[in-house]
């Protein structure tokens, strides 16, 4: 793969195109991301999307003649790195921890406040990741899947080998979910017509309609487009927990007089996050149990990292004392943020910061490992931790906890960069500049776009805005604050089966891997049980598309699944977000 690269000093990188066509390309793939993870609890994959789309707008504009020399590979690389850690600025707390503090105390976060939060805690996620690459990726030489693929992928396309076949799929499925987008929620008499919200289905439960019961499909492309990238097993396993839910426990317990007689997803979903949120938890802590080697070995690392002879890996790295000087300015300012934002005392302030530093560890591992971040289990360490320090405080509860996953994310987002700059022998230090550049456009975004979306508190875990993810912080954080017994006895039920039947399946794929395409996966169960039925069917007829795909003609389904499903999502939120921005302008109403 190296021998037909050239040397990072002969080829352009962090050039200014690269950069603004990263921070553009990022921020609004970060609206995407804001958008799909407040609807679905899910957060889709940047860096490969951004790459395709930068190779065809640049092709695009050389062939007018709009740009003079060619976009090369190695700029498309330093643009990803800025994309990857715009998009993924989400991970700041924008979709759990922010909005989960909102539906308990009522108050909406300012945004400035907002801004500096999330841009603090991902810098401090850069800065953390310094030490990691050397011995993770130059020596270990951890895998880091989509890293790889993101390489490969820019590879491909700079070698002209007709993958940019994708950003015609892409840009295709873009037009299609901007379509739907625009003619579901827009509304004004200018209009010809609108698509209904949701196409109800027939029937009854326990004598109320069965769209009570949230059962009915959403016309949505971006729930087709989720689905299909989430792979089968998750998606039949978030149906199997939507019929257990609202088909069986959820009319029962309505009849019961358990769940408020007005139902829909915001009643239901009172009582059934707890039996998601302790299958989540559990399921999560004990597969990161199960990685203790992995643990081990990151903690040990960090030792050989600091003792690396940077000439022996023949490039310039980012230097060591870079990594001192970021964590003298940002660890002070997170520590300030944590006290002047939420008053969280300036010790636990500092303990967050130092268990963030070994969780970052941990997560970069495990994403080498395996391409999964396990910040949402580690975050919940994190949680119970100061659940037991500042006892029935939710807000020193769920923004500490904030501190650690987010900076866990956001150094295994930059490490996986590195992968791919290390494989195509890009500049790692104009790297690590792309990602604050990243992080500074992704804030930019998200920010006013959180604030438009979301202006009251109220609308959070509705119809219109589920967010299950911020439902599982919610719940965990809530039980630590208030205790076990104020439950009703039939939640306190659902959080002891819900955490033993995670606990119950992890020991089966741990134990019988066999058996585990037979068994539902515990986070599409747990996460079926704090969003509406109408997503997992989407979600579940968007991933059956791709299987039937993969399986009748895998070639194209390599060739069409992501960028599709990648346009799809893309359009329809980016839609979303112009519709809201055309309402405050007073074009719809």
């Amino acid at each position: 793969m190296d021998s037909a690269l050239s040397s990072p000093k002969a080829s352009r990188q962090l050039t200014l195109r690269a950069a603004i066509a990263g921070m553009l390309l990022g921020g609004f793939m970060s609206l995407s991301n804001l958008y799909v993870s407040l609807k679905t609890g899910w957060s889709m994959g940047v860096s490969i999307t951004a790459g395709i789309l930068a190779f065809a707008i640049f092709s695009l504009l050389l062939k007018v003649r709009l740009v003079k020399t060619e976009f090369g590979m190695l700029e498309n690389n330093a643009m990803q790195s800025v994309a990857s850690a715009a998009g993924y600025m989400t991970g700041g707390g924008t979709v759990a921890a922010i909005p989960a503090l909102m539906m308990i105390t009522g108050e909406a976060m300012g945004g400035w406040q907002m801004f500096f939060w999330i841009t603090a805690i991902a810098l401090l996620g850069v800065v953390m990741a310094i030490p990691m690459k050397q011995q993770m990726i130059n020596v270990e030489q951890l895998r880091f899947p989509t890293g790889v693929a993101a390489a490969e992928t820019l590879q491909a396309l700079h070698d002209h080998t007709g993958e940019n076949k994708k950003a015609t799929y892409l840009t295709w499925a873009g037009f299609a979910g901007a379509f739907v987008g625009f003619f579901r929620d827009a509304h004004a008499k200018w209009i010809p017509f609108n698509i209904p919200d949701k196409f109800a289905f027939p029937g009854t439960l326990k004598g109320r309609p069965i769209g009570d019961f949230t059962f009915s499909m959403e016309a949505s492309l971006i729930l087709i487009g989720a689905g299909a990238i989430m792979g089968f097993r998750v998606a039949w396993s978030m149906l199997l927990g939507a019929i257990i839910n609202y088909g069986i426990l959820a009319p029962n317990l309505y009849e019961q007089g358990v769940i408020d007689p007005k139902l829909g997803y915001k009643m239901i979903v009172a009582w059934s996050v707890w039996f998601g949120s302790s299958m989540i938890l559990t399921s999560g802590l004990l597969a990161f149990a199960f990685q203790w080697k992995t643990v081990v070995r990151a903690v040990r690392s960090v030792g050989a990292a600091f003792g690396i002879d940077q000439d022996s890996v023949g490039i310039a790295e980012v230097p060591m004392k870079w990594f001192f000087i970021g964590l003298a300015v940002f660890s002070p300012l997170v520590i300030f943020l944590e006290w002047y934002l939420f008053g969280i005392k300036v010790w636990m302030g500092a303990l967050s910061v130092i268990m963030s530093f070994f969780i970052a560890i941990v997560a970069c591992r495990a994403t080498g490992e395996t391409d999964t971040t396990p910040t949402g289990a580690l975050g919940k360490i994190t949680q119970i931790t100061f659940g037991a320090l500042d006892v029935g405080n939710v807000t020193t509860n769920l923004m500490t906890a904030n501190v650690t996953a987010g900076v866990g994310i956001h150094s295994a987002d930059l490490l996986t960069d590195l992968k791919s700059g290390y494989l195509l022998k890009a500049d790692p230090r104009q790297q690590f500049w792309a990602q604050f550049l990243g992080v500074l456009a992704g804030s930019v975004f998200v920010v006013p776009a959180y604030r438009l979306l979301i202006p009251t508190p109220d609308l959070l875990g509705t119809d219109q805005w589920p967010a299950p993810g911020a439902q599982t912080w919610k719940g965990v954080a809530e039980l630590l604050a208030k205790g076990f017994n104020t439950l009703h006895p039939s939640a306190q039920m659902a959080i002891l089966v819900g955490g033993v039947l995670g606990i119950v399946i992890v020991l089966i794929e741990h134990y019988l891997p066999r058996w585990k395409k037979y068994i539902p996966s515990p986070t599409g169960l747990g996460l079926a049980f704090t969003m509406p039925a109408y997503n997992t069917i989407a979600m579940f007829i968007g991933a059956t598309i791709a299987l039937w795909l993969e399986k009748k003609n895998p070639e194209l389904a390599e060739k069409t699944i992501v960028p599709v499903s990648s346009g799809f999502i893309a359009g329809e939120s980016l839609m979303g977000i112009v519709v809201a921005i055309l309402v405050v302008l007073g074009i719809l109403v």
